[in-house]
């Protein structure tokens, strides 16, 4: 969504992935695999974010380590448009849960609150055709560019893991979640 205005898709994830973990440091190789883009374009954007002060590089032993410069004069409003454009996003996939025919219940939970311990990031309750559970799960992994962890349920398999207190779906129901849909008891 960001390309438009930053002009490239590798610079838009480059900028998404840094101020998103400003405390992390990347290396080329683990960059290009974290956000699938070419060696020569991630090199090039990292040499353009360097040189404008956004990115910070070192050399350790034969890598090279780049790091998001929180000295940088617009870092807090760079990380708060990151932010910003994930609500656009948001409202976007709410867009596409409304032609999930037969959905019942779904909670945006792991990834999506920015909590790894939860184990799933998607909760999907209801009666969902293969297909278009497929084509929901695969529209947000190209919105979200990573893969989306999920869990789908009928309606029926819910309330027997529900009436047992499964340990699994009640991690995912007590945890941090968004609720797009829910037309059932929890």
């Amino acid at each position: 969504m960001l390309e438009q205005l930053f002009g490239s898709r590798t610079r838009d994830k480059l900028l998404k992935l840094f101020l998103e973990n400003p405390e992390r440091q990347f290396f080329v190789r683990e960059l290009t695999r974290e956000i699938n883009e070419r060696i020569n374009s991630v090199r090039r954007e990292l040499d353009n974010l360097t040189k404008f002060g956004l990115l910070t590089s070192k050399q350790v032993d034969q890598k090279r380590y780049y790091q998001a410069s929180k000295d940088f004069v617009l870092f807090d409003e760079l990380t708060a448009l990151i932010k910003k454009s994930k609500l656009l996003i948001e409202k976007v996939v709410a867009e596409k849960v409304k032609k999930l025919d037969g959905l019942r219940y779904l909670a945006l939970t792991g990834r999506f609150v920015e909590d790894e311990s939860i184990p799933t990031d998607v909760l999907l309750v209801g009666k969902i055709s293969k297909e278009a559970l497929k084509k929901f799960i695969g529209d947000l992994e190209k919105i979200y560019q990573k893969e989306i962890r999920y869990t789908y349920l009928t309606t029926h398999e819910f309330n027997i893991r529900k009436e047992v207190t499964d340990k699994f779906l009640y991690s995912i129901l007590n945890s941090k979640k968004v609720i797009l849909v829910n037309k059932i008891e929890v």
